[in-house]
């Protein structure tokens, strides 16, 4: 039950950042959930493989939004 509410915490804190700045960089989420660079990878490709965000205009200098 803590690991279930861990994720959820570091999925709100991921989704949360981006509302704030869609620019938000891999390296700036790092910094806000504590997480390594490999573990916000894999929860960026799981939040839109999950359809709550997308990925918005070119790999470099897109922006993220909440679908």
């Amino acid at each position: 039950m803590t690991y279930k509410r861990t994720v959820e915490k570091t999925v709100e804190k991921i989704i949360m950042a981006i509302e704030k700045s869609p620019t938000v960089t891999q390296q700036e989420l790092v910094n806000i959930t504590g997480l390594t660079r490999r573990g916000v990878e894999w929860n960026l490709k799981k939040l839109k493989e999950d359809g709550v965000i997308e990925r918005v205009g070119a790999d470099n200098g897109g922006i993220g939004r909440r679908k």
